[in-house]
């Protein structure tokens, strides 16, 4: 079992990415309670157009493995990664052995897949924030139990058209997600990003924040 809080901030702030987790499977109440925050989710015209769907059985994880396998056949050229020595401990190594070792053994986890309604009269992007805020609803929910939650993209490439058959994923449905999740080997948090004076302006792209980039939470 992971780290548990109940305080939002300390949720947020902690809730990094888990690409490793233990063999322990995740029970039905403790995942039931991310879906439920899943569906407490902002919607646009609270039209909740969307499907969460928990893949599990074996034959549904023979597919999230396939889908995994040419998620990192895409990946692997794109980002540079290659498998670390075994004696290698940089931040870099370990980060990738992390990621492979979730692609090796995709198909031994519980993953969700997130599926909005495609409305012909709004662009992607704008469905997408009809989605997105229930994703990020799921993952904190994870964390707030000590799960760990990875988003991956192998609902994307070639993955798109394995998951849809699989599912049964209707035409006019886009995938929007997929979400591994499971109990976490190793600890959350804190999220590394980027100062707020980085990425904050006031009133103009290049206006100077001020005080508004001295938040109260520090994250390294």
């Amino acid at each position: 079992m992971g780290e548990t809080t109940m305080d939002v901030w300390e949720a947020m702030s902690t809730a990094r990415t888990i690409r490793r987790f233990t063999d322990e499977p995740v029970d039905d109440a403790t995942l039931a309670r991310c879906l439920q925050a899943a569906s407490w989710a902002p919607s646009g015209a609270n039209a909740q157009a969307w499907r969460f769907v928990v893949l599990r059985s074996p034959e549904q994880r023979v597919v999230v493995g396939k889908a995994a396998k040419h998620a990192l056949d895409v990946i692997e050229p794109v980002y540079g990664m290659s498998r670390p020595a075994d004696d290698d401990n940089s931040r870099r190594a370990r980060n990738n052995r992390a990621t492979y070792e979730l692609h090796d053994r995709a198909g031994e986890y519980t993953s969700v897949l997130f599926v909005q309604q495609n409305f012909t009269t709004a662009s992607e992007l704008l469905l997408g924030g009809s989605i997105f805020p229930a994703m990020q609803n799921f993952l904190l929910a994870a964390r707030s139990q000590g799960l760990g939650a990875c988003l991956t993209g192998w609902a994307s490439y070639e993955g798109e058209p394995l998951f849809r058959e699989a599912v049964g994923v209707p035409a006019d449905w886009i995938i929007a997600g997929h979400v591994v999740v499971g109990w976490p080997r190793g600890h959350h948090g804190p999220v590394r990003r980027k100062p707020l004076r980085d990425i904050v302006s006031l009133n103009h792209w290049d206006d100077d924040p001020g005080p508004l980039a001295d938040g109260p939470y520090s994250v390294s």
